[in-house]
């Protein structure tokens, strides 16, 4: 079978947005010293043209730079992957810095609903009213209204649950049983490749037959309802993008601000009328108290309570600083209790829980009735082939279902 030349120009551009320099990314790829040439020499030899990789070390190349192996046969090097619109980037100012695991993880989620979209329509799926149905002009009560109804949200059922886990699953159980698919991802697999939450806090792919809504689940667990949210007001207004709830931007302003609304409805903040005359220990402990009664984040409380304006923006910052340093902690204390502790939930059930009721329905469903390989099942649950079975059969808890 022909194939064409190797690109040199994409062996540099395939290493340095996977964020590698050259000594980092020969020991990646086992590249050593040969006839008195050192790894790097060698490497930079590839990138210049002056030399080519064999086929096993251009196999180690894909899987240390996180790329197909058809990648380095192209032309030239490709646009990063579509993010859609960027939240993160204020009017003005300078693009995020690339992150080539948050850019593989698009790419990824890309390809899958590229085939779920298939599936739905195979099985005559109606397209989604409300993907796109909304714009900034409608009030923001009137649309938190609006998504509440359509996804059949009850406030009081949500806050009735034992946890925010359990709150959270049932948020998650009536926004997918709208159609629309939420995924709990912040890596590619494997916790070396962990997304920060500085980077990206949720994603939103906006299609009228397979909406997605990604929260990185490196957050907080009390942060995931409102993440949730904020993606399905993206969804409802058509976006596809990166979210990083950067206040400065009308776009990210406004859904946080609907997806407040639902969680937490402005005339419940008559409790914290006088907030800010309290010291500011005393603020950490009001808004605690009250987020906790209402299975929300402190962070989230502050925001609605700084856009209320009942504290300022002084105050707010240093509100999220130390909300931010209590989470750090607590969460460095679970992961040392986590090691220290045998046993705990199956790979597979930690799988479930990320990928969600929705998208395991539909490959279990898909499967049997011989739309779909295990080989693409694997590709839209996030698996290898052989895991899918063992997957599927794993007892999924009925959070939030009833």
């Amino acid at each position: 079978m022909f194939m064409p030349a190797l690109n040199p120009e994409i062996f540099e551009w395939a290493r340095k947005t996977a964020g590698l320099s050259l000594d980092e990314a020969a020991h990646a790829i086992d590249l050593k010293e040969a006839r008195g040439v050192s790894a790097r020499e060698r490497l930079a030899a590839f990138e210049t043209g002056k030399d080519e990789p064999s086929r096993p070390l251009l196999l180690r190349m894909a899987k240390a730079y996180r790329r197909s192996l058809l990648v380095f046969y192209l032309e030239r090097p490709p646009r990063i992957g579509d993010r859609g619109k960027d939240f993160r980037i204020l009017p003005g100012g300078e693009p995020p810095l690339y992150n080539p695991v948050l850019d593989a993880l698009i790419r990824d989620i890309t390809a899958r609903q590229s085939v779920i979209r298939e599936l739905l329509k195979e099985a005559e799926a109606e397209p989604l009213p409300f993907v796109g149905s909304a714009t900034m002009d409608i009030a923001v009560p009137a649309l938190a209204e609006r998504i509440a109804r359509q996804i059949g949200f009850d406030l009081g059922e949500f806050r009735h649950k034992d946890s925010v886990d359990d709150a959270f699953g049932y948020l998650r159980f009536r926004v997918e049983d709208a159609g629309i698919f939420v995924l709990l991802l912040g890596n590619l697999g494997s916790h070396h490749t962990n997304i920060s939450v500085d980077t990206f806090r949720g994603f939103a792919m906006a299609d009228a037959i397979a909406p997605i809504a990604i929260i990185n689940d490196n957050d907080a667990r009390s942060a995931w309802s409102f993440t949730a949210l904020h993606e399905v007001v993206h969804l409802w207004l058509g976006d596809t993008g990166v979210s990083g709830w950067a206040t400065e931007l009308a776009t990210e302003r406004y859904c946080s601000d609907v997806a407040a609304e639902i969680l937490l409805p402005y005339g419940e903040l008559d409790e914290l009328a006088r907030i800010g005359r309290l010291s500011f220990g005393k603020v950490v402990e009001a808004v605690s108290k009250f987020a906790g009664k209402r299975k929300i984040s402190r962070a989230m409380v502050a925001y609605r309570v700084f856009r209320n304006g009942l504290i300022g923006r002084k105050t707010w910052g240093e509100l999220k600083e130390r909300f931010r340093q209590d989470w750090l902690v607590r969460k460095e204390r679970e992961a040392l209790k986590q090691s220290n502790r045998e046993g705990g939930p199956s790979y597979y059930v930690v799988r479930r829980h990320r990928i969600g009721r929705a998208l395991l329905d539909l490959a279990q469903r898909s499967l049997g009735e011989g739309q779909l390989t295990y080989t693409k099942a694997g590709q839209i649950l996030g698996v290898r082939a052989r895991n899918v079975e063992p997957l599927l059969a794993v007892e999924f808890p009925r959070r939030g279902s009833k």
